[in-house]
């Protein structure tokens, strides 16, 4: 993993945060209000939550009203493999996965479908680095 695959990476406009909650206190809610704040275009995907700071939740990646560019994964290893399934299945080639979600068996997935893969750094981390 480069630097310079972080900041291109972060150069995409379009995410979807899987995982995304309306618990201020977990990881997906605060991703989501990170990557907003930053200016991204980002949609929630969850299929137990309703809304994440008053946007709709999208129960699954194929039920969003755009194709994202990038994912950031903020789940467990069993949910990381369907979504790994499904970002090959619908052509979404970016898959940033945080801490935690980025078990070995997730990462090899996303290798070997042929995604760019992001494992070993937490986006809101190199959000705030890159604003300096």
């Amino acid at each position: 993993m480069f630097l310079s695959d972080i900041q291109e990476m972060l150069k995409l406009k379009t995410w979807a945060v899987v995982g995304a909650t309306d618990n201020q206190e977990k990881f997906g809610y605060k991703i989501f209000r990170c990557m907003k704040a930053a200016g991204y275009e980002v949609y929630p995907v969850n299929p137990g939550v309703e809304e994440v700071m008053g946007e709709h939740c999208y129960p699954t990646l194929a039920d969003l009203p755009v194709r994202p560019e990038a994912v950031d994964l903020v789940v467990n290893r069993r949910v990381g493999v369907k979504v790994v399934e499904q970002c090959a299945e619908l052509g979404i080639e970016n898959i940033w996965m945080q801490p935690g979600a980025n078990a070995e068996n997730v990462v090899a997935l996303a290798k070997e479908k042929g995604l760019k893969v992001i494992h070993d750094a937490c986006i809101m981390t190199e959000i705030l680095y890159q604003k300096g």
